[in-house]
């Protein structure tokens, strides 16, 4: 129900602050597990990319830092949707790849953004990605769709949450799906750091 609600008030919000524009909706897997890579640039991103998966037919579990379930009232939202937090840097760090992995075991579509934060590059380039999306993608075999987000900076850009873009002209926004990202070569492999890391630059 805190899905749908939040889903339900995305639809009427994001029209207020964004024109967006939808492509690829065909590479999305109208069923069973799937991996979205996607790229960070915004604080609004999650908004976005929740709504472009849902209304095209997926209830997305995305991968976030932890510290997002402690914001209030946010926080309870997320976990009623049933999200996945990231404890980075401590023992529970394994934690979200276990659950990821349920997910996908169930059907479910698994988002991820391979940076793990918004990107620091003025230009909003990728910068050097984690390496948690390659080991998910590996051990599971669930393909890997790659979805680009352009636009969503000039609403909440940047690290620090600032609320110039909330306001003025909407802006324009455009969230675009690819095809399947082949891993072919790479299963049978042993998942080593090098592995990893050649999987993790494909999905930047």
């Amino acid at each position: 129900r805190a899905y749908r609600a939040l889903a339900a008030i995305a639809r009427l919000v994001i029209p207020l602050r964004a024109r967006t524009r939808w492509s690829g909706q065909q590479h999305i897997p109208t069923s069973g597990p799937a991996i979205v890579v996607a790229n960070h640039i915004s604080n609004v991103d999650p908004v976005l990319l929740g709504e472009f998966l849902i209304w095209n037919g997926r209830w997305p579990r995305f991968l976030g830092k932890a510290s997002i379930w402690k914001v209030p009232v946010l926080g309870w939202i997320i976990a009623k949707a049933d999200q996945i937090p990231v404890y980075r840097d401590s023992q529970r760090a394994a934690e979200s790849l276990v659950h990821a992995r349920e997910a996908l075991d169930a059907g479910k579509l698994v988002a991820i953004y391979p940076e793990g934060t918004i990107t620091a590059d003025p230009d909003g380039w990728p910068m050097t990605g984690r390496r948690g999306g390659a080991t998910l993608a590996l051990a599971s075999g669930a393909p890997v769709i790659p979805v680009v987000q352009v636009g969503a900076d000039q609403i909440l850009g940047g690290r620090h949450v600032s609320l110039t873009g909330l306001f003025g002209r909407r802006k324009d926004v455009s969230v675009t799906a690819g095809p399947p990202i082949d891993l072919t070569r790479y299963l049978s492999l042993e998942p080593t750091k090098q592995v990893l890391d050649e999987v993790t630059d494909l999905f930047l």
